[in-house]
């Protein structure tokens, strides 16, 4: 899969089918909605294409309205976005950078100067709510008069239901804010987790004897913030227990950077550099400013504890399980 950063050049521009969204978290909806695009493609012989936006235009919009807090919470960072959008087949992946010019182009600019000078669209697919252009003065009904007019043809998506509710973004959202994992997972139809490389950090716990694996999260508005039951992949054959903390560490840290630190049980190798993904099983608490660092060490000695009789449940429930078997 190819990823290009704003439209492609001249000697990228085949034409392609191609669906336009946030594809936050590439839930089931999303899915639906990519094998179709991957469909046409093949019989029209046609790349299969994808134009998402960095950031989210609502987040863009919070920012300069000096409201920050109207900005929705992000389910996936970009890495565990495009990682998603690979797994469906598609060939071509455009990441728009959504910034005041291009949320000032009409909807007449978007279509000729995107869709058909910089894409090259002979097949468009959007949701039917989607809207386009300056205001979003542009809407399904626009959209395929102009395809009538430039040569493409315009298809909307139909909603995608899981138990007779919609699947979208935002009930992924609820699912995972409401520590949810399990309806969550029927959404996205796999495990909730965030990738990315081992960072340095303060070695703090280290110090306190929980030594942490960091990883940056590079936006402000993770969904989840506390402290979570986890296991790692990538470190080893199978997943690793662990006990991970996701947010602001308001005890030990002002910066305002969000950081996701996990401790993984009985693992003392370097992993620097590594690219792991720690996947969410179960909330334990919210996050917490304690007064002083033994509070704080005894409240990591806590959760680690309710960890590993987490663990130690499951086993044995499993062990249980295959006897019956």
């Amino acid at each position: 899969m190819k990823v290009f950063r704003g439209l492609p050049n001249a000697a990228s521009r085949a034409p392609c089918a191609l669906a336009i969204g946030n594809f936050d978290g590439v839930h089931r909806g999303h899915q639906a909605l990519l094998a179709r695009v991957c469909e046409a493609a093949a019989r029209l012989q046609l790349d299969a294409a994808v134009m998402t936006f960095e950031p989210h235009p609502r987040e863009f919009f919070a920012h300069i309205s000096g409201d920050p807090s109207r900005a929705p919470s992000r389910i996936a960072n970009l890495r565990d976005k495009l990682q998603a959008l690979s797994r469906t087949g598609i060939e071509r992946v455009i990441v728009e950078h959504f910034n005041a010019h291009f949320a000032s182009l009409t909807p007449q600019e978007f279509v000729e100067k995107v869709l058909v000078q910089g894409l090259h669209v002979k097949w468009l697919i959007v949701g039917e709510d989607f809207c386009y252009g300056a205001k979003r003065a542009g809407n399904l009904a626009s959209l395929l008069e102009s395809g009538k007019k430039y040569g493409f043809e315009v298809v909307a998506q139909d909603t995608v239901t899981n138990g007779g509710v919609r699947i979208s973004s935002s009930a992924v959202r609820a699912a995972l804010t409401a520590s949810d994992f399990a309806h969550a997972r029927q959404l996205l139809g796999q495990p909730y987790a965030i990738s990315g490389h081992v960072v340095h950090g303060q070695k703090l716990g280290r110090t306190l004897g929980f030594p942490t694996l960091n990883l940056r999260v590079t936006h402000k508005h993770p969904v989840l913030s506390g402290i979570f039951i986890v296991q790692v992949h990538g470190l080893a054959e199978t997943p690793l227990p662990g006990v991970a903390s996701l947010g602001l560490r308001p005890t030990v840290d002002d910066s305002g950077r969000v950081l996701l630190e996990t401790h993984i049980f009985d693992y003392a190798q370097q992993c620097y550099g590594k690219l792991i993904r720690v996947e969410f099983l179960k909330k334990l608490r919210d996050e917490e400013k304690y007064v002083d660092l033994p509070t704080l060490t005894d409240a990591i000695a806590n959760d680690a504890a309710q960890a590993r009789a987490y663990f130690k449940h499951r086993a044995a429930a499993a062990t249980t399980a295959t006897d019956r078997i």
